[in-house]
């Protein structure tokens, strides 16, 4: 199969199981459902192919928690009191489509839901290894990673003047590379083997798809990418765009995806479906 055949294999899995996984008919499950629907499920791809690398034939448990955690935080981070937005993944975003209540339950729910799957015997056999899926992922997710990108990119609102380039990199590696870096070694950890290799790989990875967001938000197509663009520069926030300009961004999106695909030598020819994924987080649209 091609990569974009097992992307889409990856998400058709994690897809099925989010829908059986979600269960309800109050309002905070049809938000929570209308939250999961669409995306990539890039993270859960990570997930499924280090697995895979390592000889572990399913994970799709573990690439569904990943998925409800980042479906969390992108609810949260489109609250009005955080970015303010209406559109995401082509759709309303869950405040618009209900109310804030109902999209910060339905926040809260998705990422408890995330713990719960991930401390789920389906997830792994062993009780150990599901405790450090779950410590790992809390901890990317908290103070120490997403949430604290996230109050870093708040408090640059109010700082009266623009980030410098290393502080645009330590917000950008805990907002958004901490998931992803999860993301990419928790194969590994499924596996019971060195998450290193992937580590390495998932940090530059994250870090070339930070770049293509800002440069995707510069002159990227609203209806491709489904939310709204422009904002950042409209804000007056410094991005790696802003920062760099848009040659330089471009190369340096391009010698992190170098990075990463080098991360992964050890594993030879057998990790060309996750080099292909590095291409194509330096060239997707949306």
């Amino acid at each position: 199969m091609t990569f974009h055949d097992r992307l889409d294999s990856a998400a058709r899995q994690i897809d099925a199981l989010l829908r059986t996984a979600v269960r309800g008919d109050l309002p905070v499950h049809d938000a929570m459902r209308h939250a999961l629907t669409g995306g990539k499920r890039l993270r859960g791809f990570l997930v499924i192919e280090g697995a895979a690398l390592h000889g572990v034939a399913d994970a799709t448990v573990a690439a569904a928690a990943i998925e409800a955690l980042h479906a969390y935080s992108l609810v949260h981070d489109d609250l009005p009191c955080m970015d303010d937005d209406d559109l995401r993944r082509g759709q309303p975003t869950v405040h618009v489509r209900w109310d804030e209540a109902t999209a910060v339950l339905a926040g809260d729910a998705l990422q408890t839901l995330a713990f719960d799957l991930l401390s789920d015997p389906a997830c792994h056999d062993d009780p150990a290894v599901r405790c450090v899926l779950v410590s790992t992922l809390a901890r990317a997710a908290g103070a120490g990673g997403m949430v604290l990108g996230q109050a870093l990119d708040i408090a640059a609102e109010t700082a009266g003047r623009p980030l410098t380039l290393n502080e645009v990199e330590a917000l950008q590696a805990a907002k958004t590379g901490a998931l992803i870096e999860w993301s990419g070694a928790a194969g590994a950890v499924l596996a019971e083997a060195d998450p290193a290799p992937l580590t390495a790989y998932a940090r530059a990875l994250g870090g070339a798809f930070q770049i293509a967001d800002d440069i995707l938000d510069a002159e990227g197509c609203e209806d491709r990418a489904g939310k709204r663009l422009g904002k950042d520069a409209a804000a007056g926030k410094a991005t790696f765009v802003s920062l760099l300009g848009m040659d330089a961004a471009r190369q340096r999106a391009a010698d992190l995806t170098d990075a990463a695909c080098a991360a992964l030598d050890g594993y030879g020819a057998r990790a060309e479906t996750l080099r292909d994924c590095a291409r194509f987080v330096l060239t997707r649209d949306r």
